[in-house]
C-alpha cells in the first residue's frame, strides 16, 4: 500500500509541477514578453518563479544579445549536503589560507554525473521531467550511504567512489541521460570514468603534503544527504574570468559600465591589450551590457558563482 501511495503522490506532484511551470511561461507572456525571450529568462533563472525570470528580463532590456538564439549549457551534479559538505566547505577554506588556490575552488564540492550539453530553452523543462522520473526509478537503489577513499597524486588529491555505488551512481547517469536525450532532442554524455570528488587540482607540487593533511581530517563517512542537481551556464563565457564587484560604478563615460556591488562580471584577459592601465573591459552577467569599468572596484570571483541551480 505504501509503494501504491507513493507512487500515485508522484504522478499528482508532476502534473502540479507541469501545470506550475506552464503557468510561469503564462503568466511571462501575459507581461508581453515574446515567447522565445520569456523560455530564456525561465533557462537563465533556472525555472523557479515569475518575479525571478520577470526580473531577469527587465535587468536585460538592454541586452544586445537577448533576442540571440544561444542555449545555456546544462550539467548532472551529486552534491553532498549536511555535515560532510561543511567540513568539505571548511577544507576549501583552508588549503586557499594555507596553499593559495587552485582548480579545485572554482567550483562547490560535488561528484560530476553528465558533463555540461546544449538544450534549447523551451525544451529544458523536458530536463527536468527527466531527472525527476529517472530519480523515482532509482530511488531504493541508491546507495544510502556513498563509501570515498582519499586519492593523491602531483597535481590532483580528491576522493575516488567505492566500485559498487559507482556502478548505481553511474547506471543512474546514464538512465538520465537516455531519458533526456529523448524528451529535450539534446546530446548528453554521462560520466563512464573514475568518479570522484575532487578535493584539489593543479596546485603547486610542493604543497601537496600540506592538502594531504588538511584532506586526512576529513571523515567521508560522515552524515550526507547526496542530490542530483542540474546546474546551467553561459556557454558564451566559458573560460572567462569571473569578477565580483565590491563598490557601486557610476559611469562616467558612454563606454564604460554600471555596478552594483555584488554583480558579477565576465572578463576575457585576451581581450585586454589596449585597455588602459587599471581599467578592463567586460560583461555583465547581471544585465549583458559590456564596457569599461575599474579593476581595482572589483574582486576574483569563483566560476561556479555566475551558474544557476535548477528547481
Amino acid at each position: 500500500m505504501a509503494v501504491a501511495e507513493t507512487q500515485l503522490y508522484s504522478k499528482v506532484l508532476n502534473k502540479v509541477k507541469k501545470r506550475s511551470s506552464c503557468a510561469v511561461l503564462e503568466s511571462l507572456l501575459s507581461m508581453g514578453f515574446p515567447a522565445h525571450t520569456a523560455n530564456k529568462a525561465l533557462a537563465a533563472t533556472g525555472h523557479k518563479t515569475v518575479e525571478e525570470a520577470s526580473k531577469w528580463l527587465h535587468s536585460h532590456c538592454n541586452d544586445p544579445s537577448l533576442d540571440d538564439p544561444i542555449p545555456q549549457e546544462y550539467a548532472l551534479y551529486l552534491c553532498p549536503s549536511g555535515p560532510l559538505h561543511d567540513r568539505l566547505q571548511e577544507f576549501w577554506k583552508e588549503s586557499k589560507n594555507q596553499c593559495a588556490r587552485n582548480r579545485a575552488h572554482e567550483i562547490f564540492p560535488h561528484i560530476t554525473l553528465c558533463d555540461f550539453f546544449t538544450c534549447e530553452d523551451q525544451k529544458v523543462e523536458f530536463l527536468h521531467e527527466a531527472l525527476k522520473k529517472v530519480g523515482d526509478r532509482f530511488l531504493n537503489w541508491f546507495p544510502p550511504v556513498i563509501s570515498l577513499s582519499l586519492h593523491s597524486s602531483v597535481s590532483y588529491l580528491g576522493f575516488f567512489i567505492n566500485d559498487a555505488h559507482a556502478n548505481v551512481i553511474k547506471e543512474f547517469a546514464v538512465a538520465f541521460a537516455t531519458e533526456a536525450s529523448i524528451l529535450a532532442d539534446c546530446h548528453i554524455k554521462p560520466c563512464t570514468k573514475q568518479l570522484h570528488l575532487t578535493l584539489a587540482h593543479k596546485f603547486y607540487p610542493h604543497h601537496q603534503k600540506t592538502l594531504e593533511q588538511l584532506a586526512k581530517s576529513i571523515n567521508p563517512g560522515q552524515n550526507c544527504l547526496w542530490t542530483a542537481a542540474l546546474y546551467s551556464r553561459d556557454m558564451r563565457f566559458v573560460n572567462y574570468q569571473i569578477l565580483r564587484a565590491l563598490f557601486q560604478y557610476k559611469p562616467q563615460n558612454i563606454d564604460e559600465l554600471m555596478l552594483n556591488a555584488g554583480d558579477l562580471i565576465y572578463v576575457d584577459r585576451s581581450q585586454q591589450f589596449d585597455v588602459s592601465d587599471g581599467w578592463v573591459i567586460g560583461t555583465s552577467h547581471r544585465t549583458g551590457c559590456r564596457g569599461f569599468l575599474p579593476e581595482n572596484y572589483t574582486e576574483k570571483a569563483n566560476e561556479s558563482d555566475t551558474w544557476v541551480k535548477h528547481r
